[in-house]
């Protein structure tokens, strides 16, 4: 059986110097809701990856991105596991219009600066995103 593929952003303040991630507070499903995740969502039949993730952008915080690089994990084709059942490919992203706030399956945003990336309760499965961001995030922050 296919995984289903899933799409997010990690949503940054710059995209070759991050200093802070935004983060989002889920309301439902029940098993996931006061979680907190990267934004986006299952990619539609008929939908490339890229617009599933522009799509979910817009209907969950009502702004426009543009698109960085892949944030692989590594191993296999560079998805994220979700369980058993899905598969997230995670992009750097930055908004390009508008101003985030939780529309939709979201009740607050957070934009929390690289010292606090724990400060919230990341759902299990983006734990090790974040740890890589962090990574990189850091090693940015040392750059000249």
């Amino acid at each position: 059986m296919q995984p289903i593929r899933v799409v997010a952003a990690a949503v940054v303040d710059d995209l070759e110097h991050p200093t802070r991630l935004l983060a989002a507070r889920r309301t439902e499903p029940p098993a996931l809701a006061g979680g907190w995740e990267l934004p986006g969502g299952k990619v539609d039949p008929g939908e490339s990856p890229i617009e599933a993730l522009h799509r979910e952008i817009r209907e969950e915080l009502g702004v426009a991105v543009r698109l960085g690089e892949v944030i692989a994990a590594e191993g296999g084709d560079g998805s994220w596991p979700l369980g058993e059942r899905y598969r997230m490919d995670v992009w750097l992203a930055v908004v390009t219009e508008g101003d985030p706030q939780p529309i939709e399956d979201h009740d607050e945003l957070r934009w929390l600066e690289v010292g606090q990336l724990y400060a919230v309760g990341w759902l299990p499965a983006d734990l090790p995103v974040v740890a890589l961001l962090e990574r990189r995030m850091v090693g940015a922050a040392r750059k000249p």
